[in-house]
């Protein structure tokens, strides 16, 4: 007999990335970048919020809402792995699963209980889209939830070093300076899949209120244009 287990969106997440092209791979990899998590009404009792502020992260536990389509698959081919590769979907952290339920840690910089939304917390190092649905949050315990002997399996294979990023002044200066070391990073981050390279192709990024248009060869990242997002 299968049992079915509904599940509640508590909040959402409000973050610098309107759609998925950008997003860093993996939560808490860019702590300059800020997020919000805002609760739905029925969640914002203050109470539920008490004891909160004394850890330094927490789980984040969300929905891969921007994925279509209802069926999974028992193989995915992991961009880490240059997009050929077939690998088991449970040794993968691929959006294409029976539940498509996310899992990252973040920074909790801060508990905002009395804003006119309710609770609010305001967390750094997220890798999720704007507007993504939240399940729950977890406290994280670094006694139970730290292994530094973990393996890391195929997803250690990471692209060699970190891109050189030529931002044209002009163009830099445009972008709020809250929002620029977060912006620098996820580009030196190299945020094209890791089958394309194509030095010669104009890639497009959307980041808060800009579309950024950039080229990679090698291991130089240049910023092309910025334009004002409508």
């Amino acid at each position: 007999m299968q049992n079915t287990v509904p599940l509640q969106t508590i909040a959402y997440i409000h973050t610098d990335f309107p759609r998925k092209f950008g997003v860093p791979r993996q939560s808490g990899l860019i702590d300059a970048l800020k997020a919000t998590v805002v609760f739905e009404p029925p969640f914002r009792n203050p109470d539920a919020f008490r004891g909160l502020e004394g850890y330094s992260h927490i789980w984040l536990i969300w929905q891969f809402s921007q994925v279509t389509g209802s069926d999974w698959s028992p193989t995915v081919r992991p961009p880490r792995l240059g997009g050929n590769t077939r690998m088991g979907v449970f040794a993968t952290r691929s959006p294409f699963r029976p539940n498509r339920i996310g899992l990252s840690c973040v920074r909790l910089e801060q508990v905002e209980l009395n804003t006119a939304k309710g609770p609010v917390l305001h967390v750094s190092g997220a890798d999720l889209v704007d507007g993504t649905p939240i399940y729950d949050i977890k406290p994280y315990l670094p006694y139970t939830d730290s292994h530094p002997d973990a393996k890391g399996g195929f997803a250690l294979q990471t692209r060699a070093g970190i891109l050189e990023v030529f931002f044209p002044e002009d163009l830099l200066n445009q972008v709020p300076p809250a929002q620029r070391e977060g912006l620098l990073a996820v580009l030196a981050q190299d945020p094209r899949p890791a089958y394309q390279k194509d030095p010669h192709r104009v890639y497009g990024m959307a980041y808060a209120d800009f579309e950024i248009r950039f080229r990679v060869d090698g291991s130089r990242l240049t910023v092309c244009e910025l334009l004002r997002r409508l």
